[in-house]
């Protein structure tokens, strides 16, 4: 599983990377976390607003913080 957190660098970018690395420990996922910062390539995904989170190349969020129980459903969808 590749999971990318999509943001320039704001809190809410941040305590959302942090929630998916504990999220992904918590539920044991094999997969790689990694954050990107530069604005062009969040463009590509076609995200407007950030904090987003990118699971296996697919958006499946933009603009907000999930919840704890939000977010482990989203992991393991």
């Amino acid at each position: 599983m590749d999971i990318k957190v999509l943001g320039t660098g704001c809190a809410k970018c941040k305590a959302l990377e942090k929630a998916v690395t504990a999220s992904v420990s918590e539920l044991k996922l094999a997969a790689e976390v990694s954050k990107v910062e530069d604005i062009m390539e969040i463009m590509q995904f076609g995200v407007m607003n950030t904090p987003a989170l990118v699971i296996d190349g697919k958006v499946v969020l933009s603009g907000r913080l999930p919840n704890d129980k939000e977010l482990k459903n989203l992991l393991t969808q």
